[in-house]
């Protein structure tokens, strides 16, 4: 069930918003709806970085590498 809410920007900045997704075939509802699906997956993909980064915590590289050795291709 969609919820209807009530947002406020620059008038200007609305009509350039609507031209742009009319020639992109969609609509500010469409692109909002978009942009909360990715604003909410961020703080999971940050987390699951978290997690990863956790469970390769065991691995080291068992010495310290020179500027040059990381350049190294």
């Amino acid at each position: 069930m969609n919820k209807n809410i009530t947002l406020s920007a620059d008038e200007t900045l609305i009509r350039k918003s609507r031209q742009k997704a009319q020639k992109e075939n969609t609509t500010l509802n469409e692109l909002f709806r978009q942009w909360l699906q990715q604003y909410v997956g961020q703080r999971h993909a940050a987390v699951d970085f978290k997690e990863l980064m956790e469970k390769l915590s065991y691995a080291r590289a068992g010495r310290k590498f020179s500027r040059d050795e990381l350049n190294e291709r």
